[in-house]
């Protein structure tokens, strides 16, 4: 097609696009439909049109109507108008029909252009009959493992299985990530968590992960009774020289490998899925698509599949090696059961678990958080036990309403929370904050990137002078300092501080001790 033409079309498709849904289907396809071949060949920006805008079509009755058109429009003499619908079926979803019309058409025709079409259409819809019309077939325009992935999609969801049983395996380990200068905090948990009857020991500390092996058989529902990791995966394979040809290649086996599939097996629920990921900077399309169907070639029984995997392989680089790492996609996260929503600055997870793990624990807590959000510091210090009392205070009334919400479904009995919305300083308004009698005072502030805060410096120092006030002898400070500010009051003692990585730039996690 010509320049032209091609602008031609683009330009009647974006004009369709903003057309309402009844009026292209009540109008404009009848009046298609009427036309001759040459002009049908011109107004063919419809058919592209009408499937984009009732691919989100919540009538199922007219979806199906349009579907019905689409198969209809396959039959076309031209070539053109039948590449077009080829192209929007699989955005309404296929069925047997249109799999059926869509393999006939490979049979049939002659124009490489449609091949290539209808061969990305079934790699997406393709259902039994063109697993049976791909394999052993030497087709290859077809992908045999997108259209497997496909299959094994239809026949239901996949989930990670948390009360499956890992079978003990020799030099098996995993990797708990976190954010950088968190490390050490997730190795104590576990170390901790071990001396309790954990199931889990520490091998090594490393930057942004933790190395563990299971000391004999576990579940995923025991590893994240451990709250302070961000994502858990098993480690696969070391690469040297990531950048080879030969790195593809130890990847490539990596995934195929029976260490892969058992674990997939076991603790998957549905077909063994999984996606590929790069994590690094660039467009890595080309060394994906070279890997996964090299890993199938040697292994069929684990599938590629960027749609709904239960399972990502993460491959972490460095400057002259990588990690391949097995990750489950376990959404929702178990340790979050209690987050009915949260705020737009709202505190990372596991850094909320850190803070209250840094804080240690005493008798009868009174727990306070200035800029409490949805709620996350003060259900993880309850959750840890110890805590008679939780206050939570926020500028903003909708994140004092989250964080209710949040607590309730917490379901913590056993202790008191009360939620203002208000500024921290106001504590006049706050009946629950005696001076003198709070054990703990935890928060992650504002840090003024993602909400806006017109004087950080005078923040902070109000928060060091007014936590000097509510604390009892002992009590701590514990929070997120963005700032090269440091108390002047001279009854907080700074007992630590390590730096965080919070997403691009650096801050403290510190601890503070009122004499």
């Amino acid at each position: 097609p010509t320049t032209q033409a091609m602008k031609a079309d683009n330009d009647l498709y974006r004009q369709l696009r903003e057309l309402p849904a009844a009026q292209l289907w009540t109008v404009e396809v009848p009046k298609f439909d009427q036309l001759g071949p040459k002009e049908r060949n011109q107004q063919v920006a419809l058919v592209r049109a009408v499937g984009v805008v009732f691919s989100t079509s919540r009538n199922p009755e007219m979806k199906a109507a349009v579907k019905a058109w689409m198969i209809g429009l396959l039959q076309d003499p031209s070539e053109k108008i039948r590449r077009y619908a080829t192209a929007a079926i699989p955005k309404l979803g296929g069925d047997e029909e249109s799999e059926r019309k869509l393999i006939d058409i490979l049979k049939t025709t002659d124009v490489d252009r449609e091949k290539k079409k209808v061969a990305s259409a079934l790699e997406k819809i393709g259902g039994a009959a063109t697993l049976k019309a791909v394999s052993g077939s030497g087709e290859k325009l077809i992908d045999e493992q997108k259209v497997r992935a496909s299959v094994a999609r239809q026949g239901g969801p996949s989930n990670v299985r948390q009360d499956a049983v890992v079978p003990k395996h020799p030099g098996l380990r995993l990797h708990l990530r976190c954010r950088k200068g968190l490390e050490s905090i997730v190795a104590d948990e576990v170390r901790e968590d071990e001396s309790r009857g954990g199931k889990f020991r520490v091998v090594e500390v490393r930057g942004c992960f933790v190395v563990v092996e299971p000391k004999d058989a576990f579940t995923l529902a025991e590893l994240y009774q451990l709250r302070c990791f961000d994502t858990a995966a098993f480690f696969l394979a070391f690469i040297r020289q990531p950048g080879s040809a030969e790195a593809l290649e130890v990847l490539a086996k990596a995934i195929a490998s029976p260490l892969t599939e058992k674990l997939m097996l076991a603790l998957t629920q549905g077909a063994a899925r999984y996606r590929l990921s790069m994590v690094s900077e660039g467009n890595h399309d080309d060394a994906v698509a070279k890997v996964a169907k090299k890993a199938f070639e040697l292994n069929p029984r684990v599938l590629n599949d960027a749609r709904e995997s239960p399972w990502s392989v993460d491959v972490h680089f460095d400057e002259r090696s990588a990690l391949v790492e097995l990750r489950p996609r376990i959404s929702p996260n178990p340790r979050l059961y209690y987050r009915t929503d949260a705020v737009n600055a709202a505190s990372h997870p596991p850094l909320a678990a850190c803070l209250v793990r840094v804080a240690g624990r005493q008798d009868k807590e009174i727990v306070w958080d200035p800029f409490c959000g949805s709620g996350l510091e003060l259900i993880e210090s309850a959750l840890a036990g110890g805590v008679g009392q939780v206050v939570g205070t926020d500028i903003d009334p909708a994140a004092i309403a989250i964080a209710e919400a949040n607590f309730k479904a917490a379901k913590l009995p056993g202790t008191k929370a009360a939620f203002h919305a208000c500024d921290f300083r106001d504590i006049i308004r706050i009946p629950e904050l005696d001076r003198g009698k709070v054990s703990l005072v935890i928060s992650n502030p504002p840090l003024g990137r993602r909400v806006r805060v017109p004087n950080m410096h005078g923040l902070f120092t109000d928060l060091f002078k007014i936590a000097s006030e509510v604390l009892r002898p002992n009590g701590r400070l514990v929070f997120v300092n963005p700032l090269r500010l440091s108390s002047v009051d001279p009854t907080l003692r700074l007992e630590s501080s390590r730096t965080v990585d919070l997403g691009g730039y650096d801050c403290r996690l510190e601890v503070y001790r009122k004499r």
